[in-house]
């Protein structure tokens, strides 16, 4: 058994357009009694947007959970950056202000 099969793939969530709702597979619906772990492909054709009622076809694939964020085609450009996932990114920027912040306060130590 290679380490491919034994991690289960992640599925991918979607975003609804109208309004920003993000169906997460992994917790499904429980208003429209749809069980976790349904992919967004086995929805019935009926289910809508249980925020603003908007149909299937509203709905734009995120990718799945944890995902860096942006286009795939933008990945390679930014210093590697764009590959980052959200939480990477913002230890980035606030660990780059935090050290910025350091180092001006260590001119005090200047005399």
């Amino acid at each position: 058994m290679s380490i491919e099969e034994a991690v289960e793939p992640q599925l991918d969530r979607h975003e609804c357009l109208a309004c920003g709702y993000i169906y997460e597979p992994d917790e499904g619906d429980a208003r429209a009694k749809i069980p976790p772990g349904t992919p967004f492909e086995e929805l019935p054709v009926t289910w809508r947007c249980p925020v603003c009622g908007a149909r299937i076809k509203l709905f734009s694939n995120i990718g799945p959970k944890g995902g860096a964020s942006g286009f795939k085609e933008n990945y390679g450009y930014g210093f590697g950056v764009n590959s980052l996932t959200p939480g990477q990114k913002s230890l980035l920027i606030f660990g780059g202000l935090l050290l910025g912040a350091l180092f001006l306060l260590s001119f005090y130590g200047l005399q």
